[in-house]
């Protein structure tokens, strides 16, 4: 389990998609996280509860992995919604995916801290970590975008609205 190993995901190959940070290890795991952009973040929202109860039928929470080869792991694809926050003033959020994989673990530690998704983003405020096939990893990375890429479409989008 991630709460027993430091997270440092400073050696990742991070990628963006959808106001989330993919953060690739050298062995392919993904670790998803808000982006600093979400708007979450850039609007100093507090965050109310986190919820990974997707359906009536589907719980991220039940996601129970075994052995080598991840028996039991939820498959995801990249429109799979992994949880939804909601916010003290009602706005609710639906995290995505953003690729397709195995879901390893879900982070428990935000439903009972919800703020570290606001405090440490980055390391503890994780959302989930997935695992791609090993097939699609390479397709997978060249779908979404660098830092500097994603920096450059947040900057247009920003241009584009006027500011109220």
């Amino acid at each position: 389990s991630w709460e027993k190993l430091p997270l440092d995901l400073s050696r990742y190959c991070t990628l963006f998609a959808r106001y989330l940070k993919m953060n690739f290890s050298c062995c392919r795991l993904c670790v998803v996280t808000l982006a600093e952009t979400h708007p979450i973040l850039q609007e100093g929202r507090t965050i109310k509860s986190i919820n990974y109860q997707i359906s009536n039928g589907c719980s991220r929470l039940k996601n129970k992995v075994s052995g080598k080869s991840k028996r039991g792991a939820q498959f995801v694809t990249d429109f799979a919604p992994l949880c939804r926050i909601t916010c003290s003033d009602e706005t609710e959020y639906t995290i995505y995916s953003c690729i397709r994989g195995r879901l390893l673990e879900v982070n428990e530690n935000i439903l009972e801290t919800p703020n570290l998704l606001i405090e440490k983003p980055s390391t503890e405020g994780y959302i989930a970590v997935i695992l791609p096939k090993f097939e699609e990893s390479k397709s997978i990375t060249e779908h979404l975008l660098t830092r500097e890429e994603f920096e450059g479409v947040v900057s247009k989008r920003s241009v584009s609205q006027p500011s109220s």
